[in-house]
């Protein structure tokens, strides 16, 4: 029996109540046909209702594609996310409090695939200790009607440890390039693995089924079995794509350099002009060390490694997404995730497993609200749920960590000229404030294991000195009062020993950063040698 059904068809397999599991990271492996079959199912009849919906990552958008489809009041009764504010639908279910809502990190979600799929009681991690996602401080709850704990803090050998519970998974949304007719499935055009093969185990061993979207059929038996991803034993029904919904990024529909069928040149990446984003990412970059294994957040982050190029160091650095990609260049906001000539890609969750045994020497991520104690949020604005994503993953096990980021948001105007900086136009909302509306990333978790913490804007940079946000650089040009202490609503401590922020930075053409990791590297060697 052919296991080839239309997305209509499958859509009527998933039952009132069921709980789906999907994969995705924008619209890489996200089953696109399935999402608009079960949107058009419901709209037509009602049905399936009450779902519990599950991803990792961000799923959408390119004009609401992605998790939209599913964000229908009384479609979607329980959502567990990693972020939410790629699909606007969903997000204003939840904000609007139409379905209960957890929003867990990005890794232990691909992680508790694989316990569900093993029969393990859940995943156990310290990732989340002390943040919103700890039941003592919010339970990762992200909406009033959301009750139940599904996180629990257990004590193991005397340690204190999380607890993110087991259940079982009905349906299973998964992708794939091609599928032969028993279901045998290989990811050759996506450019990442995303944990396709541990969401097909959990549900399977949940007694689900697997739907599993492709761009072709190919005769049994014609695929190389080093190719298959997921073996047809745990693949129920094939849905074959139209090409429009079958996108290997967000962004783009299919480019070889991120499947790892190509090297495309790189040395002529476009340069970042100078302003605030270009002095925020060469600061960063000093904290760089020979060698670096490093994990690049969205937006200001990303241009660390621009820097890298144009100063002569990036075979100094070995970056990484979360997603699954080494070595090679990250792409950009719009195809985030993948990467440029990557070394290797491997499994979501096997990425977040090395992420989280400290395997990143630094990650730099973005800077939103900070406070006096150097907690960081980045996943709730007022009532705008966004998400944690593998912020929190990331941030707690990184072995160094850097927030980068503007000083002031919403209209930050600077000129930067004659080595100085100038403030043209004050931003209108403060990033650092009293107290974070919610602990993204904990300074108190941080201090007491003991985590080099920088916090570096346009400005001013900040360390985590014993649980306090302390400024040790100013830059050139600015006010001390003016720029910096009445930006804040929190006084800092002040370093005895603040100095003023390298003038060669504030300059066209920097050109120091290779000297820096150079003297770095020869420290390092001279320490290896005693």
């Amino acid at each position: 029996m052919t296991k080839v059904i239309s997305a209509a068809k499958a859509a009527e397999l998933i039952q009132d109540g069921d709980t789906v599991a999907a994969s995705g990271f924008g619209l890489a492996c996200w089953a696109e046909e399935m999402g608009i079959a079960i949107e058009e199912r419901f709209l037509q009849t009602g049905h399936p209702k009450n779902l519990t919906v599950m991803h990792a990552s961000a799923v959408g958008n390119r004009r609401d594609k992605g998790m939209s489809h599913l964000g229908h009041e009384g479609l979607t009764k329980r959502w567990i996310g990693g972020i939410a504010i790629a699909s606007p639908g969903m997000a204003k279910l939840i904000e609007e409090d139409k379905c209960e809502a957890y929003n867990l990190p990005q890794g232990v979600i691909t992680q508790l695939y694989r316990e569900i799929a093993a029969k393990r009681p859940g995943v156990i991690t310290k990732v989340g200790i002390d943040t919103f996602v700890d039941p003592r401080v919010e339970g990762g709850k992200m909406s009033p009607s959301t009750k139940e704990d599904i996180v629990k803090v257990i004590e193991l050998e005397g340690e204190e440890w999380l607890l993110y519970k087991s259940f079982p998974i009905q349906v299973a949304l998964i992708r794939g390039t091609v599928a032969d007719e028993k279901g045998n499935l290989t990811l050759e055009k996506e450019g990442l693995h995303m944990e396709v093969l541990p969401i097909a185990q959990a549900v399977r061993n949940s007694g689900g089924i697997v739907i599993a979207q492709v761009e072709t059929v190919a005769k049994q038996g014609t695929l190389n079995p080093k190719d298959v991803k997921v073996p047809g034993i745990l693949v129920d029904y094939i849905v074959v794509s139209k090409p429009e919904n079958h996108f290997q990024t967000e962004n783009t529909y299919y480019n070889p350099a991120f499947s790892g069928h190509v090297k495309v040149p790189i040395e002529n990446l476009e340069t970042i002009p100078l302003d605030e984003r270009k002095i925020i990412s060469r600061r960063t970059a000093v904290e760089l060390v020979p060698n670096t294994i490093l994990n690049l957040g969205v937006g200001i982050p990303v241009n660390v490694a621009t820097i890298a190029a144009e100063e002569g160091v990036s075979d100094q650095l070995i970056l990484t997404t979360e997603a699954g990609s080494i070595g090679g260049v990250p792409a950009s906001l719009k195809d985030f995730g993948h990467a440029f000539n990557s070394e290797a890609i491997v499994d979501h969750d096997a990425q977040f497993d090395f992420y989280d045994g400290g395997g990143i020497d630094l990650s730099v991520l973005g800077l939103a609200q900070t406070d006096e104690f150097g907690n960081v949020n980045v996943s709730k604005f007022g009532t705008r749920v966004a998400g944690c994503g593998g912020f929190i993953n990331i941030s707690q096990a990184a072995k160094k960590l850097v927030f980068a980021g503007t000083f002031t948001a919403g209209g930050l105007e600077v000129k930067v000229e004659n080595g100085k900086l100038h403030i043209v136009q004050e931003g209108k909302a403060k990033k650092f404030i009293k107290k974070v509306q919610q602990i993204t990333f904990s300074g108190s978790y941080a201090a007491k294991v003991k985590q080099p913490v920088v916090y570096v804007t346009e400005r001013a940079v900040f360390e985590l000195q014993d649980g306090k946000v302390t400024l040790i650089e100013i830059a050139p040009g600015v006010d001390l009062q003016t720029h910096i202490l009445d930006q804040m609503d929190f006084e800092p401590v002040i370093s005895p020993n603040l100095k003023e922020m390298d003038r060669a930075m504030f300059e066209e053409n920097w050109g120091k950063l290779k000297s820096i990791i150079a003297e770095k590297n020869k420290v390092l060697l001279e320490v290896g040698n005693h």
